[in-house]
C-alpha cells in the first residue's frame, strides 16, 4: 500500500527525465536540427509537439501502475481517480518540461542520459520520502528535499491513496506542483527561443 503511490512518482521522473532528455539532444547529434528551425512552427508549438507523445505514455503508465495496484497487489485507491489523474498531469507536464530543458543544454545524448539521471531520477527516488522517510533524513538532505518536485507529488499520491483526501486538504502541495510545472514549461520555451535565435 506503501509503495505503489510513490512508485507511480517513480516512473513518471523515469519517462520525463530519460526519455525527453534526449529529444533536442537527438536532432542536434542527427544534424537535424537546422532543418527543424527553419519550418514555420513556433517555438510553443515545437515544445508542444516534443512534449505531447511522451504526456500520452505518462498517462497511460499512470492508469496501468494504478490498475496493476488495484488488481494485482490489491492496494485500494480511496480517493478520486479524477483528482489522481489531474496531479499526475500537472507533475508530468513539469517533469517532461524539465527533462526538455535537460535536453536543450546538453550537447549529446549521452551527456542528456547522465545528467537526467543525477540531476532528476535519483533526486526523485532518493531524497522524495519514497525510498527513506524525509523525517529521518539528515538536517540538510532535508532542506534539499523541498527543491525536489517529486517531494509534492508523492505527498499527494499519498494523500490519494492511503487516505483517500481531496485537493482541499492537499492544496499546499498541488500549488507547489502547478508553480513547478508552469516555471519548467517557461523555461524550456525561453532556452529553446534562446538555441533557436542562436
Amino acid at each position: 500500500n506503501y509503495i505503489v503511490p510513490g512508485l507511480i512518482a517513480v516512473i513518471m521522473m523515469v519517462i520525463a527525465a530519460l526519455l525527453t532528455s534526449l529529444t533536442m539532444a537527438r536532432e542536434r547529434e542527427r544534424g537535424t536540427m537546422e532543418q527543424l528551425v527553419s519550418t514555420p512552427v513556433t517555438v510553443p508549438e515545437l515544445v508542444l509537439g516534443k512534449l505531447l507523445p511522451y504526456f500520452v505514455i505518462g498517462m497511460i503508465d499512470v492508469v496501468l501502475a494504478a490498475a496493476t495496484g488495484e488488481f494485482i497487489f490489491d492496494v485500494p485507491l480511496r480517493g478520486s481517480v479524477a483528482v489522481l489523474m489531474e496531479t499526475s498531469a500537472v507533475f508530468l507536464i513539469g517533469a517532461l518540461s524539465l527533462g526538455m530543458i535537460i535536453s536543450i543544454t546538453a550537447r549529446s545524448q549521452l551527456q542528456a542520459v547522465q545528467i537526467a539521471m543525477v540531476g532528476t531520477f535519483l533526486p526523485a527516488f532518493l531524497l522524495s520520502g519514497f525510498t527513506f522517510a524525509i523525517a529521518n533524513m539528515p538536517g540538510p538532505l532535508q532542506a534539499i528535499t523541498y527543491i525536489v518536485p517529486a517531494r509534492y507529488f508523492v505527498v499527494l499520491l499519498k494523500g490519494i491513496y492511503l487516505k483517500g483526501v481531496g485537493p482541499t486538504v492537499l492544496v499546499h502541495d498541488a500549488l507547489l506542483l502547478v508553480l513547478f510545472a508552469v516555471i519548467a514549461v517557461l523555461v524550456a520555451m525561453a532556452k529553446l527561443k534562446k538555441k533557436v535565435a542562436a
